[in-house]
């Protein structure tokens, strides 16, 4: 109520006063310390709901006065001694001057986070903020005013398109202490969301209905993230934002070269994604963070290796996550010496009929073929990837067939032990020994090694590579596309089957060519295809019916014209 009242009371004082009046009390502010209690009232107007052009009046007289004193202010903590009985009246000054400041840092966050106030004054408000920001203590950057900046916009019930964020990053992160100080501050935001997650279920139902979403937090958070660009090499001079130039060392004692000012900044970005990446992150924001961890993130960590647990954790999820992991955790197994012993069982797992409709597919199949292109895979590895990619093709899109019949040609071509599996004459011996395991069963289980005329051992269902029964089988599927009903599939497979036939070795088939195929790209391929031959069909008479008789022996077809004429016939004669 009190806090009400007191609002109720600003208002009615900026009502009474007009904008000429305004910006006379400005005018006298600049002018003579005798009319510094002009600055409170100036600074009632910096409110959200004050008019703009008040508000701006007032926000340009209020700038000029600061600016010039912010270096001299003593610190927010700061206070005057109980014990002295004649304190210094500049210290006093000063003092009350400071105050004043921080509400009307208080006052300008307010209105920048506020949604409903005009977006050209909230630009104007950012752009004094940051100048602010610039001027700080003795010329070097002002922490507390930007970490307050960013906590506020983070936590606020802004969207995560609002014209502030895109302002923030476009404007300011091309100045490396304002990047530099940006990660500082989100790993401290990092840690006190985590915090709030993690309270007890024992808090008040209201207090969590109050609190902005944490998710719409995480999601901003992670927008300007991503638009940090790290120091990709040390350059002489380094664009700054504050007055100095420069960062300074841990006492503030010495200017940092550019090199160490490079060393500290990847530190520092090493930290907030580390941080931020803790977050229970949502999943629109979690499938974005995997596409943007290889492609700007990994390769700019001082450490990359400490990823390892967050993109183990979504390899193992599972589905479409899974994929999108692949690419970072590839990167750190060949890279950085990561040992992740179950890649290839959950790689495995990853070919599903939803892998040909994902977004991410054509990197999913260029690393695949990546994964698979060591000649020191086991034999049972090689000759189960090349049936399950095989058994999928039966059930994949035509773009998804090429893709299967290129992979399937690649790994035959690396791992010549598995060449079996593409002819097998029934009633011989399979390539695995099974000597002794017939020896050691009895006579019950000695059926289970009998190869039988059109059974296909291969478990399709099966997760494990080692117990798919991959080496008792033939790569029937591959024949079979041989006759698809699109001709670049049918094709492919032929020539592809033509040159296993040779057993010459041919080169491999780049993936890439075939990864991004649609019906849309093959469609497009075949109206661009020249044909030399065209099939013709010659009739001396104008065929009656699709079939003759002649094509189907033993059956007979009615004409159902000349049987309905034949009842017009006998109707007309009665």
């Amino acid at each position: 109520m009190a806090s009400a009242a007191s609002e109720k009371k600003k208002q009615k004082k900026r009502e009474k006063h007009s904008l000429s009046e305004l910006k006379t009390m400005g005018q006298q502010l600049l002018t003579s310390r005798a009319h510094v209690n002009n600055l409170p009232l100036l600074v009632t107007f910096i409110n959200p709901n004050s008019p703009p052009q008040y508000a701006l009046e007032s926000l340009l007289s209020l700038q000029s006065f600061f600016t010039p004193l912010i270096p001299k202010l003593p610190s927010s903590s700061s206070r005057l001694p109980d014990s002295d009985p004649n304190p210094d009246p500049e210290l006093i000054y000063l003092t009350w001057l400071r105050s004043k400041f921080d509400e009307l840092t208080h006052c300008l966050i307010d209105l920048v986070v506020s949604s409903q106030s005009d977006g050209a004054l909230r630009e104007v408000v950012l752009d004094s903020m940051m100048e602010f920001v610039k001027v700080g203590s003795a010329g070097m950057f002002n922490t507390a005013i930007y970490h307050k900046l960013l906590r506020a916009i983070v936590r606020s019930e802004l969207g995560v398109d609002d014209i502030v964020l895109d302002m923030l990053s476009e404007k300011y992160f091309n100045y490396v202490d304002v990047r530099f100080f940006t990660c500082s501050s989100f790993e401290k935001l990092a840690r006190t969301l985590e915090k709030e997650e993690n309270k007890e279920a024992s808090q008040d139902v209201n207090d969590l209905l109050s609190r902005p979403s944490i998710e719409l937090s995480i999601q901003k958070m992670f927008k300007l993230l991503a638009c940090i660009q790290p120091l990709e090499a040390v350059e002489e001079k380094l664009e700054m934002w504050n007055d100095s130039g420069t960062l300074l060392g841990k006492n503030n004692d010495k200017v940092l070269s550019s090199k160490n000012v490079a060393k500290k900044m990847k530190l520092k970005f090493t930290k907030a994604w580390i941080s931020f990446l803790s977050l229970p992150l949502p999943l629109d924001v979690y499938k974005e963070v995997l596409v943007t961890l290889h492609q700007s993130v990994i390769s700019h960590l001082s450490n990359p290796i400490m990823l390892c647990d967050f993109l183990t954790r979504s390899y193992d999820i599972g589905g479409v996550v899974s994929v999108m992991a692949l690419s970072s955790l590839f990167i750190l197994m060949t890279q950085h010496g990561l040992e992740y012993p179950n890649f290839y069982n959950k790689l495995y797992a990853l070919l599903e009929h939803s892998v040909f409709m994902a977004k991410h597919r054509s990197k999913f199949f260029q690393l695949l073929d990546s994964c698979l292109k060591s000649s020191l895979l086991p034999a049972y590895l090689a000759a189960a990837f090349c049936k399950k990619l095989s058994r999928l093709a039966l059930f994949a899109p035509p773009s998804g067939a090429l893709v299967i019949i290129a992979l399937v040609h690649n790994l035959l071509q690396r791992h010549p032990s598995i060449n079996f599996l593409v002819h097998r004459e029934m009633g011989l011996d399979t390539a695995i020994d099974t000597s002794e395991e017939k020896n050691s069963t009895n006579g019950a289980n000695k059926d289970l090694f009998e190869e039988k005329p059109g059974i296909d051992h291969f478990k399709n269902e099966e997760n494990d590579p080692k117990n798919t029964n991959a080496m008792r089988s033939s790569l029937w599927e591959i024949d079979t596309l041989r006759h698809h009903y699109s001709p670049p599939v049918s094709r492919f497979a032929l020539s592809v089957a033509n040159d296993l036939a040779v057993r010459s070795r041919t080169p491999e088939i780049a993936v890439s060519d075939f990864s991004s195929g649609s019906y849309a790209t093959i469609f497009g391929d075949e109206i661009r295809r020249r044909v030399k031959q065209v099939p013709l069909a010659f009739y001396k008479t104008t065929p009656t019916c699709l079939f003759s008789e002649l094509d189907f022996p033993g059956w007979t077809f009615k004409d159902d014209h000349q049987d309905t004429s034949a009842k017009r016939k006998r109707v007309d004669s009665v």
